[in-house]
């Protein structure tokens, strides 16, 4: 196995695997903003928050997200604020992509109509 394909597969398994849920990344999203518990997520992000836990130790899990206890509570925080920006990289590919198809679509029609 090459060096690149065990790092792909190291990446998918790690951090690809951590972002295949929406919700998860609105999570980080909001992680984001400042460190948050499980409640406050839950709440902040309209989950039950058995879903908001389950989806917090996968993030825990694959090193996304880290936990540090107050007392009684654990709160959330970004592991490393480059998954943001990658994840900013990511939304801006995907506007560029469905703004090219907008433009596709309304160039079609303008075709057709003459």
């Amino acid at each position: 196995m090459s060096s690149l394909e065990h790092e792909v597969n190291q990446l998918h398994s790690e951090i690809c695997a951590g972002l295949a849920d929406p919700k998860r990344i609105l999570i980080l999203y909001a992680l984001a903003e400042d460190s948050k518990n499980v409640t406050e997520l839950a709440e902040y992000l309209g989950l039950p928050q058995p879903t908001a836990s389950r989806h917090l130790k996968l993030l825990r899990e694959r090193g996304l997200v880290t936990s540090q206890r107050d007392g009684t509570s654990v709160y959330y925080s970004i592991a490393d604020g480059r998954i943001i920006q990658a994840l900013d990289m990511l939304r801006a590919v995907l506007a560029d992509r469905l703004q090219n198809q907008a433009g596709l679509i309304e160039s079609f029609t303008n075709d057709s109509r003459t």
